[in-house]
């Protein structure tokens, strides 16, 4: 058995959990907060049997895309005291960082 951890950025979660879950994976959601960005993301645990990986692998891949953003980040003109002026920055956001970790033992109750 194998447990998935996929952090995902919110605007993703509700598809892919609802995704994850028309092909019988059970999903926990746990609120978290991206460290580059400060962004909103969720950690999502996945139990899968081995054999079941690449299907979830598959369904976090298609349903967690990456794309641009353009963010406002403040730079501090040199020369111009301690004011801080706007500065456009395009980064990617979305995707997946995912976690498999091997399970010895697992039960239900």
């Amino acid at each position: 058995m194998k447990l998935i951890l996929a952090i995902v950025n919110d605007e993703d979660t509700s598809r892919l959990v609802s995704e994850l879950n028309k092909a019988g994976f059970r999903v926990t959601k746990l609120s978290s907060t991206g460290g580059f960005l400060r962004s909103g993301n969720t950690t999502l645990i996945i139990g899968v049997e081995n054999h079941e990986v690449d299907d979830a692998l598959g369904i976090v891949r298609k349903n967690s895309s990456s794309r641009k953003a353009t963010i406002n980040t403040t730079m501090s003109p040199t020369g111009m005291g301690t004011s801080y002026l706007p500065y456009p920055v395009e980064v990617n956001i979305g995707g997946a960082t995912v976690f498999i970790i091997d399970v010895d033992h697992y039960e239900r109750m």
